[in-house]
């Protein structure tokens, strides 16, 4: 092994690592206890989708002929899945006891959910009278026999599968779909308020009743997650409409081969052998599961906690920019200064207007946009339709290979289409992952652009969730490389060379590099050289040897990586200057930013790319420069008080172990808290009351 090797994370195994931070938060007491349960849904989603796209990848790459080794460790795919799936085992036996805590505290708050062993003779006949009524008329039973074969098993939809013996002595399996709209997924018992039942456990306890002429052997509740790993250039046919090829995509990922068995209780060797048969899945990857199979009732819960606001967080709402003033014309103000607006903490408002302002003004002659997730329902999509039919040029290019969001994004474009506006998808080998706005408006000696460039997505509902940084400028150099993205989109090509606009696949890395590069020179010189960069996850391993170089040269790195990160810091004569903490808080951490050099002399760029190599070079990215000094100032403040997140910010050791920092009982910094208070305080607003 190579002694740099050492420096190096498996990037699913540190995936891992990151899901158990959130899953932390389930189980955190100094998080109110509604707001624990939002945690646990969002560790279980998280799983389900890193099943389905990353261990999905995984186990395709098994079935090459040469094994595929990961290029940080060297672990093969198979090796990666084994591992994955030990890891996962332990980690659901640890939300198996959060979730019976936070049962047993939900408990005296009025909530409880329970089985049938807690219930009355009569209670119990209540609830059969109610599966008799208003359950089984709705339910399919299966039994898989010679005419019946297995059934197919959507993804991520619950069902009972039960071990039947008949009269006879024949033993065969019973199926019965439990997911249904038809009837409540969380049922009260009629003579006790605040008490459920999962109407799942319900069918269960009363399956009997849907095969009279069997003995039940025994049975459980089953979940089957299935792979949405799909290479859009794998099933492209040139006579096919882009468009609808992605329709396509969609509807095969629907019935692709699953890479996930749950199940709630434990079933015989040989019954799991027969499983894993029906579905062509490996035995192993049959897990047992102590909590219920879809935790999404939870936020049912939520609804009946309502009138106890101590049990969620402190109601907080996105507050007015200091910078613009709403009651007059956003693109002026914007073309005499520029604007940064961080979200969640500030609204995305002046944004909005402004583009409704674009498409309203007569000046404005175009509006062209990267859309790579939107709202449903997008003021965003309703301004650019009005544009377009006020006669403007509208240029839109929305990525279709959004995952899980390819069918809004099929939709919005046909929208967008019937009303005029020039609809563009992507590049075909490369995804089009940038946050970039440009506004042309007409002046009396030729033109101007107002440009807007983003962290983070054009989307109303995510930017009161996730961190972000937008950043709105009228400088005509950055508006001119703008605007020659744009050309090279409707090209069909990429950006070859920039000077102010970091801008991926050709123009990120080696400039992200060469900054590194300077500061590495600085360093050798004894000068004081500085990188701090903010993302959600790093794994390209050209920028990640290139830091451990910068490090060993003697330059002090500070890193905040939300997610994966394949790189450890703290080791002895390689990463010993490295700093590396994550951030998992109320709101999802977002934004990216970059710093390279120490005092005013530095460089900042705000983002849209991770240090993945798949954001680095596979990808149209766009990061920009800030040159505006009050907000250069800003974004230093932030990323140093991130730094300083002894509440939400877990500090990476040598180990690559996340731990906790500061003493217990002393007042810590909460970052995200910090910036709302701040956001409060500079809009001249109190903050909302709990």
């Amino acid at each position: 092994m190579k002694k740099e090797e050492a420096c190096f994370t498996n990037r699913e195994l540190s995936w891992l690592q990151f899901n158990e931070r959130v899953l932390n938060e389930a189980g955190n007491a100094k998080v109110p206890l509604a707001e624990r349960l939002t945690f646990a849904s969002i560790y279980q989603g998280n799983l389900d989708e890193f099943f389905r796209v990353r261990v999905g990848t995984l186990m395709m790459q098994m079935n090459s002929k040469e094994p595929v080794r990961e290029n940080k460790t060297g672990m093969t795919s198979e090796e990666q899945v084994r591992e994955i799936l030990k890891q996962v085992n332990v980690l659901e036996k640890k939300k198996a006891k959060i979730y019976e805590q936070l049962m047993g505290e939900l408990e005296p708050k009025g909530i409880h959910i329970i089985n049938f062993n807690k219930l009355s003779n009569a209670e119990g006949k209540l609830l059969e009278q109610y599966f008799d009524e208003h359950i089984a008329p709705f339910l399919s039973p299966m039994i898989i026999g010679r005419q019946q074969p297995f059934p197919f098993l959507a993804n991520q939809q619950l069902y009972a599968i039960v071990l039947l013996t008949s009269q006879k002595g024949k033993k065969k399996t019973g199926i019965v779909p439990c997911s249904n709209s038809v009837f409540k997924r969380l049922i009260e018992i009629p003579t006790r308020p605040g008490y459920f039942m999962l109407s799942e456990e319900l069918i269960l306890h009363f399956v009997s009743k849907l095969y009279p002429k069997y003995m039940i052997r025994e049975k459980s509740i089953l979940r089957v997650t299935r792979n949405a790993d799909i290479d859009a250039g794998g099933i492209y046919d040139e006579d096919m409409d882009y468009r609808n090829m992605m329709e396509q995509l969609i509807k095969q990922r629907s019935r692709l081969n699953p890479v996930r068995v749950e199940l709630s209780r434990k079933i015989n060797d040989k019954a799991r052998e027969e499983l894993s048969q029906f579905l062509e899945i490996g035995v192993k990857h049959i897990i047992n599961v102590e909590t219920p199979l879809d935790l999404s009732f939870v936020f049912e819960l939520q609804s009946h906690l309502r009138n106890q606001p101590e049990l969620f967080y402190q109601k907080r709402s996105p507050q007015p920019s200091p910078a613009l003033d709403l009651k007059q014309s956003i693109l002026d103000q914007v073309e005499k200064k520029d604007v940064l607006l961080s979200y969640p903490f500030e609204s995305m408002k002046p944004f909005l207007n402004m583009l409704q302002e674009a498409a309203e003004d007569e000046s404005v002659v175009s509006i062209k946009m990267t859309l790579y997730r939107v709202a449903e329902r997008s003021k965003i999509i309703d301004a650019l339709v009005e544009a377009a039919e006020n006669g403007k040029e509208v240029v839109v290019l929305v990525e279709l290979r959004a995952r899980f969001d390819e069918a809004n994004n099929i939709e919005m474009s046909h929208r967008l289409e019937d009303a005029g506006c020039q609809i563009l998808y992507g590049l075909g080998e490369y995804k089009v992952h940038s946050k970039l706005c440009l506004i042309t408006r007409a002046k009396e000696d030729g033109h101007s652009y107002i440009t807007q460039i983003g962290t983070g997505n054009y989307n109303e509902k995510t930017s009161r969730l996730y961190t972000d940084l937008s950043l709105i400028t009228a400088n005509q150099e950055i508006g001119a490389e703008a605007a020659n993205v744009f050309s090279a989109l409707q090209r069909g090509e990429v950006v070859e060379e920039t000077k102010h606009l970091l801008v991926a696949p050709k123009c990120l890395q080696n400039k992200v590099a060469a900054m590194m590069d300077e500061e590495i020179a600085k360093a050798k010189k004894g000068e004081e050289a500085y990188i701090g960069i903010k993302i959600n996850s790093l794994t390209d391993k050209f920028l990640i040897e290139k830091m451990i170089e910068a490090s060993q040269a003697g330059v002090k790195i500070e890193l905040i990586v939300r997610g994966i990160c394949c790189l450890k810091p703290g080791i002895p004569g390689l990463t010993d200057n490295i700093t590396i903490i994550s951030i998992v808080g109320r709101f999802l951490e977002h934004s990216r930013i970059y710093r390279f050099g120490a005092g005013k002399d530095d460089k900042i760029y705000i983002a849209s790319a991770d240090f993945m190599t798949r954001n680095t070079v596979r990808r149209v990215e766009v990061a920009v420069p800030i040159y505006d000094e009050e907000i250069k100032k800003r974004l230093r403040d932030m990323f140093d008080t991130m730094m300083k997140d002894e509440e939400k910010g877990k500090i990476q050791d040598r180990e690559g172990r996340y731990l906790t920092r500061g003493l217990e009982g002393s007042d810590k910094i909460n970052s995200q808290e910090f910036f709302y208070q701040q956001a409060y305080d500079e809009s001249g607003r109190e903050e909302s009351a709990p």
